[in-house]
C-alpha cells in the first residue's frame, strides 16, 4: 500500500541520491542509482520484489537492468524485514531499514547483514519504563496490535517495568484492521479504568512509535486521548531543498508511474491523460472526472506528502542513503586500516566488505553525528511528544522532553513539566479554580468561577484569594482593583440639579426679603407681624442653603454640621410659624368681652417663644453630638463592588428625636392654624399656614419609608429633596399671595381693603 507518507519517503530517497550525485567532493568516481519496488507491506510481494533487485529477472514481459543492487533500503515493517533477511541471507546482501524497530533484529548471529537508522525497540521500552517511573505510575494499562511483534514488545516492557514496581491493569490486543467496532471496544477499555485510576497506557502497533504520532487515531477517538504522552523518533527540523523537490511533480512526469499517477488523481480528483494507474478505475464516478489540466499545484493544497513539518521517518530514509554512500566512500578510500584498495570484483566479497564499512561508519548529517553500535543499531534518541488540543480543536504534537540513550541512566530522560498538557479536562483560566471530580483521576476536574469578592491570577489555581475591603475583582476576576467610591457629587447631574434648586430657593427668599423691606410701610406687610415674617424668610433661606451641606464627599466635620443645621433651621421656621399663628388666633380671641390675653403675646413674648422652641432642638442636638455624633463612614456591606461614602448618624435615637421634634412643632402649628383658618381677615395667614403644613407633612411622611429603604447617594438626594420641597411649600404658600398683591395688585394694599369683610 502506497500512502502519501510512503510516497514522501520514496521521494526523500531519490532526493538524497540526486543530492549526493551532484557533489564533487563525495564519491567523485561513483554515481548512485536506484530501483524502486512496492512491497505492499506483504511478505510474498516483498520477496518477489527483492529477488528482482538482486538478479534482474524480467517481470511481466519487461526486461530490467541485470545489474545487481548492492544494497536494499527497506523494508519499513519489522516482520517483512525479517522475512527478507532469512530469504537473502545466503547472499549476504546488506539490508538497511529506516523504520523496522523490533529488537529481535539486533541479533547479529541471525541477521549479520542487517542495519537500520531506526533505533531498536529495546531503547524505547527502557524510555517508556523510565517515563512510568518519572511520574510514579504503578498501575498501567497496555494495548497493542494483535501480532507477534506487539506481543514481543509488550513482554519486554513488562520485564523492564517490574524494576520500578509497575503492575499491569490489563493487556489488550486489537486487530490489525481497526474496524469501528474494534475501536469502540478499545475506547471503552481505556475509558472504564480512567474513572477509577490515574495510570499510563502504552501501545504497540506495527511500529512502536507510530501510535505516538498517529493523528488519524485522534480523529477517530475524540478528546479521550488529549494529553497523551508518547515517544517518537528524532525529527529533522529541515532538510534543505526537500520541500521544493516534493512539490516539483508535474503531470507530464508522473503519468507513467502508477504510484504517483494514483496519488495525483486522488488528490486533485481528476484523470491523467495516458495514466497507467488502474487502482482508481473502480472508484465511484472515476470516469466522470474531468481531465487534469496540467496546472495543478501541490503548493495550493494540503497533503501529507508535501508536509515537511514532521520529518521523522523521512529523516531516517535520508540517513540510510547517506549511510550507504559513506560506506562506499570509505571502501573507495580504504579507511578500514587494512592498507590496500578494496577490489570491487567478486560480488559476495563486495557485499561482506560493504556491510563491514557500514557498521564502521561514523559521519555527520544535518549537524547530527551518526554512529552505530556492535548490533548495527543507531544510538537512540527520542522526542517525547504531548498530544495537545488547540483552541480550534486541532491536534498539535508538542515536544515536551527527550530520551537520550547515550547519557547516564539517571539523566537519560528530560521532561519539561510546565509544557505538558496532560489533561482529562482543559486548563482552568485565571478567574476560576480547580474542583476535583470525586472518584476520577487527578487530571479530571471542573473549572468553577471564583465567587464574588475573590480572584485567581494563575492558570489551574486550586484556590481563589479574597480581595481586601477597599478592592474588588475586575470583570474577569483575575485581579483586584480599587472599589469605586459613591457619594452625591457636585459634578453629577443629580447633584447639580439639587444644588441649583437650593440656590434658587435661597435666592427667592432673599428676593422676597428685599420686596418686604421695600414695602415695609404698606398695610399688607405691617398687618401680618412684619418682624416674624422677616425672621421666617431668613430662616427659610438658611433651610435652602442647608441642602448644600448634604452634597459632596462626607467628612466627620461636615456630618456633624449637616444634621444639627437641618434640625435647628427647621425648628426656627416652624417656631416662627407657630408664633405667627398663635398671635393671629389670640388676637381675635382677645376681642371677646372680658378677655385681655394679648398682654401675653407681645413682641418680646413672640421672640421668646421662637427662641424657646428652637432651644429645645439645640439641646437635643448637643446631647446627640456629645454622646454619639454623626461621622463619615465607608459602607462596603451594601454593594460589594463599591464603597458608599456616607454620613452615619451615630445615634439613630438622636436623628429620630431631631426629626420627631420638628414633627411635634409642625403638629402644633397645624392644629392652631386649623383653628384660626376662618377668622375674619382678608389677609389672614392661618389658611395658608394650614395648607403649607399639610404639604410639609406629606413630604416628610413620604420621606420616612424612602429613607429607611434607600442607601448611598440616593438617600442623600431624598433627604435634600424633602428639605427643598418642604421649604418651597412654606415659602410659596405663605409669601406668594402677599407678593402677588404687593407687585401685581397694589390697589388692594391699603387699610380699607384689609378691613373689608
Amino acid at each position: 500500500y502506497w500512502g502519501s507518507r510512503a510516497l514522501r519517503w520514496v521521494q526523500t530517497m531519490i532526493f538524497a541520491i540526486k543530492e549526493i550525485n551532484r557533489r564533487s567532493d563525495f564519491l567523485p568516481l561513483l554515481k548512485l542509482g536506484f530501483h524502486i519496488r512496492d512491497s505492499c507491506d506483504d511478505i510474498p510481494v516483498s520477496l518477489r520484489a527483492s529477488m528482482l533487485l538482486v538478479n534482474g529477472q524480467p517481470q511481466r514481459g519487461i526486461t530490467v537492468n541485470r545489474t545487481v543492487s548492492p544494497v536494499i533500503i527497506g523494508d519499513a515493517a519489522s516482520g517483512v524485514s525479517m522475512a527478507l533477511l532469512r530469504s537473502l541471507g545466503s547472499f549476504q546482501i546488506p539490508l538497511v531499514s529506516y523504520f523496522a524497530s523490533c529488537s529481535c533484529l539486533s541479533n547479529q548471529r541471525e541477521f549479520p547483514s542487517f542495519m537500520r537508522t531506526m533505533p531498536s525497540d529495546a531503547f524505547q521500552i527502557r524510555a517508556l519504563a523510565r517515563l512510568v517511573s518519572y511520574f510514579s505510575w504503578t498501575w498501567v494499562g497496555i494495548i497493542g496490535v494483535e501480532s507477534d511483534y506487539a506481543r514481543f514488545a509488550i513482554q519486554l516492557f513488562l520485564q523492564e517495568s517490574t524494576r520500578y514496581g509497575v503492575c499491569a491493569a490489563y493487556t489488550h490486543l486489537y486487530p490489525v484492521v481497526l474496524s469501528q467496532q474494534a475501536l469502540n471496544e478499545l475506547v471503552d477499555i481505556i475509558q472504564v479504568p480512567l474513572h477509577h485510576y490515574s495510570f499510563f497506557i502504552g501501545s504497540w502497533s506495527t511500529h512502536i512509535e507510530a501510535w505516538s504520532t498517529g493523528k488519524s487515531l485522534w480523529e477517530k477517538s475524540g478528546d479521550i486521548l488529549t494529553g497523551t504522552l508518547g515517544f517518537a523518533i528524532q525529527r529533522a527540523e529541515k532538510i534543505p531543498g526537500l520541500k521544493q523537490h516534493l512539490t516539483n511533480l508535474k503531470p507530464s512526469h508522473i503519468r507513467k508511474t502508477a504510484f504517483f499517477a494514483e496519488f495525483w488523481e486522488e488528490l486533485f480528483q481528476c484523470r491523467l491523460n495516458g495514466s497507467v494507474n488502474t487502482h482508481s478505475h473502480g472508484a465511484v464516478n472515476y470516469f466522470d472526472r474531468e481531465m487534469c489540466k496540467g496546472t495543478e499545484d501541490l503548493n495550493s493544497v494540503y497533503s501529507p506528502y508535501a508536509d515537511v513539518t514532521q520529518l521523522r521517518v523521512s529523516y531516517n530514509v535520508y540517513k540510510a542513503v547517506y549511510l550507504v554512500a559513506h560506506a562506499l566512500q570509505d571502501m573507495s578510500n580504504c579507511k578500514s586500516g587494512e592498507g590496500h584498495k578494496v577490489s570491487l570484483s567478486g560480488l559476495f566479497l563486495f557485499f561482506l566488505q560493504l556491510i563491514h564499512y557500514m557498521k564502521q561508519a561514523n559521519f555527520s548529517v544535518l549537524g547530527e553525528n551518526i554512529s552505530f553500535d556492535q548490533n548495527g543499531d543507531p544510538i537512540a534518541y527520542y522526542d517525547l511528544l504531548n498530544w495537545q488540543k488547540m483552541p480550534d480543536g486541532s491536534l498539535h504534537l508538542v515536544k515536551v522532553g527527550f530520551y537520550d540513550a547515550s547519557m547516564a541512566a539517571g539523566r537519560s530522560l528530560v521532561i519539561n513539566d510546565s509544557a505538558v498538557q496532560s489533561v482529562c479536562s482543559d486548563s482552568c483560566p485565571p478567574g476560576s479554580r480547580v474542583v476535583r471530580r470525586k472518584g476520577e483521576p487527578i487530571c479530571c476536574y471542573d473549572c468553577v468561577p471564583c465567587t464574588e469578592g475573590q480572584v485567581s491570577n494563575v492558570t489551574d489555581s486550586l484556590e481563589c484569594s479574597h480581595c481586601s475591603e477597599d478592592t474588588w475583582p475586575n470583570e474577569a476576576r483575575e485581579v483586584c482593583i480599587p472599589k469605586t467610591i459613591e457619594y452625591l457629587s457636585y459634578h453629577e447631574i443629580m447633584g447639580i440639579l439639587l444644588c441649583a434648586a437650593s440656590v434658587l430657593g435661597a435666592s427667592i427668599s432673599v428676593l422676597i426679603i428685599a420686596i418686604f423691606f421695600k414695602y415695609k410701610d404698606t398695610p399688607l406687610v405691617r398687618a401680618n407681624n412684619m418682624e416674624l415674617s422677616f425672621f421666617l424668610l431668613v430662616f427659610l433661606t438658611i433651610c435652602f442653603l442647608v441642602g448644600l451641606l448634604f452634597i459632596g464627599e462626607p467628612s466627620d466635620w461636615l456630618c456633624r454640621i449637616r444634621y444639627p443645621a437641618f434640625g435647628i433651621s427647621f425648628a426656627l421656621c416652624i417656631s416662627c410659624l407657630l408664633a405667627k399663628t398663635t398671635v393671629v388666633l389670640m388676637a381675635f380671641r382677645s376681642m371677646l368681652p372680658g378677655r385681655n390675653v394679648m398682654k401675653w403675646f407681645g413682641v418680646n413674648q413672640q421672640r421668646a417663644s421662637v427662641l424657646l422652641g428652637t432651644l429645645i432642638q439645640v439641646i437635643i442636638c448637643v446631647i446627640w453630638l456629645l454622646t454619639s455624633p454623626p461621622h463619615a463612614n465607608s459602607n462596603t456591606g451594601y454593594h460589594s463592588a463599591m464603597i458608599i461614602a456616607e454620613c452615619a448618624t451615630g445615634s439613630e435615637v438622636g436623628f429620630w428625636c431631631v426629626l420627631g421634634y420638628i414633627g411635634i412643632l409642625a403638629c402644633m402649628c397645624l392644629l392652631i392654624a386649623f383653628l384660626a383658618r376662618k377668622l375674619p381677615d382678608n389677609f389672614n395667614e392661618a389658611k395658608f399656614i394650614t395648607f403649607s403644613m399639610l404639604i410639609f407633612f406629606a413630604v416628610w411622611i413620604t420621606f420616612i419609608p424612602v429613607y429607611v429603604s434607600t442607601v448611598g447617594k440616593y438617600i442623600v438626594a431624598v433627604h435634600i429633596f424633602a428639605i427643598l420641597a418642604s421649604a418651597f411649600g412654606l415659602l410659596l404658600c405663605i409669601f406668594a399671595p402677599k407678593c402677588y398683591i404687593i407687585l401685581l395688585k397694589p390697589e388692594k394694599n391699603n387699610r380699607k381693603s384689609m378691613m373689608q369683610r
